[in-house]
């Protein structure tokens, strides 16, 4: 298989030869669309005047303070829709309608890429399917509705832990069965080749901003954070400063009820090498090879594997991957709102928890410039929020 296909020994396309002709025509279309100077001219005043970036590099003052070194927030929750899915799900439904595609269908967990699916489906005039796991569909209603409002038909999957594994998985299989008049937009950096590079590069925006704003102020970031489920914001931010060895990058999995427990999404943490949906990466899965179950208060991180450039990542340890539990994640969300008046989404949540455990290691008489990547807000949680401070279960 072609080298392009894998970041080192991770990547490729294990898939059915069904939809070998698919991915090829992808390839295809997406090296010819990147060469466009329409397409990307057309990508670019959409980014601008549609979604509204660039986002803002805030400095949170308040954090600041509180963690003895510059916090700067990338404000990827201020993009129309509430998060970094705008961003990659523009670029597919522009590319799908370059195919001459009608029907888009996509995977969603928390809901975000489901509405950011949407909401390009609309704006462009093609029909849209989004499948969602009927747990998931319970605890992110809000986004549901907004699907449906937008012209989407939601699908609700019923099998295994009815969340992101199994709406991804019931996707492709969607896929397949429509391959040559269907675009499937996939929503975080995985699947097989050329999905991970199509998804890195159109969230490569974030990363790129972020070093302009960064340098603009005269500043160099000494620490790059951000959530991980499947890795798009992570990667997408990563992308610019990968060859800024300076630079560390951590991403925040979802550690759940505890690494020590079987409820949690720690695939870097506890994961061994796999292959799932198409790709090989980390995997949690059980002594026999099967997929295990997952867990995390946040729908959009309760995913068993990783994407692929994050597996190399991790391996070449060029990135450092951390556990954050549910109850670290939703004590950082309290500590933001209430400091900075901003309140993330819970998938954000995990990065900015990461900083009660890094900034008490940093050397206390030279302050660190630490960007958190915020890749959403916390509209979709208000739910599980108040369940969490009312005491009762969120599940």
């Amino acid at each position: 298989m072609i080298k392009k296909a894998y970041f080192g020994n991770f990547g490729g396309q294990y898939v059915p030869e069904t939809a070998m002709f698919a991915l090829i025509e992808l390839e295809k279309e997406y090296e010819k669309a990147k060469g466009d100077p329409q397409f990307q001219a057309e990508l670019e005043d959409l980014l601008k005047n549609y979604v509204g970036r660039p986002t803002p590099l805030y400095y949170a003052k308040n954090l600041s303070a509180h963690y003895g070194h510059d916090i700067f927030l990338k404000r990827e929750d201020l993009n129309h829709t509430g998060a970094h899915k705008i961003n990659n799900a523009l670029g597919q439904v522009l590319l799908a309608k370059r195919m001459g595609k009608k029907k888009v269908i996509a995977e969603t967990g928390a809901g975000q890429h489901g509405v950011a699916t949407a909401t390009a489906a609309a704006l462009l005039g093609l029909e849209c399917e989004v499948y969602m796991g009927a747990v998931d569909m319970q605890r992110q209603q809000l986004n549901v509705f907004r699907m449906e409002l937008l012209g989407a038909k939601v699908v609700a999957i019923e099998d295994g832990l009815k969340t992101l594994k199994e709406a991804t998985t019931a996707a492709i299989q969607s896929w397949v069965a429509e391959i040559e008049t269907v675009f499937y937009v996939i929503g975080s950096a995985v699947g097989p080749h050329p999905y991970p590079t199509i998804v890195r590069d159109f969230q490569s925006v974030i990363g790129r901003e972020a070093r302009e704003q960064l340098t603009a102020l005269g500043k160099h970031a000494d620490h790059i954070i951000a959530c991980v489920g499947g890795g798009s914001n992570a990667i997408g931010i990563f992308s610019g400063f990968l060859d800024d060895t300076s630079t560390e990058l951590y991403g925040a999995e979802a550690g759940g009820e505890g690494i020590d427990t079987e409820r949690h999404a720690a695939t870097l943490t506890l994961g061994r090498e796999g292959i799932i949906h198409g790709m090989k990466t980390y995997v949690l899965q059980d002594k026999y090879g099967q997929i295990s179950p997952v867990h995390s208060i946040s729908a959009g991180l309760d995913y068993p594997g990783i994407g692929p450039e994050h597996a190399y990542l991790f391996q070449t340890k060029r990135a450092h991957y951390v556990p954050i539990t549910d109850e670290e994640a939703m004590n950082a969300l309290l500590l933001t709102t209430r400091k900075e008046g901003i309140i993330p989404a819970i998938e954000s949540a995990h990065a900015l928890a990461y900083l009660d455990k890094l900034c008490p290691t940093l050397p206390k008489d030279k302050k660190q410039t630490i960007v958190v990547n915020v890749s959403g807000r916390g509209d979709k949680d208000m739910h599980t929020v108040f369940s969490v401070l009312k005491g009762e279960k969120y599940e």
